[in-house]
């Protein structure tokens, strides 16, 4: 199987905005990770397929900056991120979307999307990349537009974890990695997640996806990268991954 390196060089269309070769990442002295290579290009959707324990989570936050120790090489819109800071990744454009929702309970819906705001950005190209305002995310996640005074607090959990992607998302990110999105929320919270990824997609905006959920992958994402035990076992397309039942039942368990 080709590596992704090889992928991206051999004239697949889009051009890569982040890319990890040969990453590896402890917590303590416990190696989590094993010389993963992966990509995103513009306007894809890229699923992290695996487990509980497979290492997905853990590959969000290597490639944000968020593990004390790491190494291989990271590159975000031409920059090296390898010994970066979260905050660096997140000026570029970088946007994370941790799986436990993090808001602030004390805040009202609008005041935690405040607490994201950062100034309009664009491609490499110099064309204007999508701006969000809270107007905008209202009409993406209905929910939120009718409680925008409410604490973060006095809210559900699906609706917890639609703010935080909100929040993010006010930071007019290029590129988002989405941690577990319908993990332990409501099928209708589910379905606006998914028509919020497709949105992102349509505006050209990346997102690399981790998540269990395969019929949730397979509605949103292009192509899926499978983990098990902190290593690759397997890319290819979404479609190749859902028609490859020996793969699903050995490292998905579907």
């Amino acid at each position: 199987m080709p590596g992704a390196g090889a992928a991206a060089s051999a004239g697949a269309p889009g051009e890569v905005l982040l890319q990890a070769t040969g990453l590896h990442a402890w917590y303590g002295a416990a190696q989590i990770l094993y010389d993963l290579d992966l990509y995103v290009r513009r306007g894809e959707v890229v699923a992290l397929m695996g487990r509980n324990g497979a290492g997905k989570s853990t590959t969000l936050k290597a490639l944000m900056g968020l593990l004390a120790r790491r190494s291989g090489q990271i590159r975000f819109m031409g920059q090296d991120l390898s010994r970066s800071a979260p905050q660096a990744a997140a000026r570029l454009g970088l946007g994370y979307v941790p799986e436990d929702r993090r808001v602030f309970t004390d805040l009202t819906v609008l005041e935690n999307l405040e607490v994201g705001r950062q100034p309009e950005r664009r491609w490499p190209d110099g064309t204007a990349a999508p701006a969000w305002t809270p107007e905008r995310l209202f009409a993406l996640f209905p929910n939120l537009g009718a409680m925008p005074h409410r604490p973060g607090g006095r809210i559900s959990g699906g609706e917890q974890q639609m703010l935080t992607v909100a929040r993010t998302l006010m930071g007019n990110p290029l590129l988002l990695l989405l941690d577990e999105p319908s993990e332990g929320v409501a099928p209708v919270i589910v379905e606006q997640m998914a028509r919020m990824i497709l949105e992102l997609k349509a505006q050209g905006v990346s997102i690399l996806l981790s998540e269990q959920n395969m019929h949730f992958a397979e509605l949103v994402s292009d192509r899926a990268y499978v983990l098990e035990k902190g290593q690759i076992r397997y890319q290819a397309s979404m479609a190749e991954l859902a028609a490859n039942e020996e793969v699903r039942l050995s490292c998905l368990g579907v």
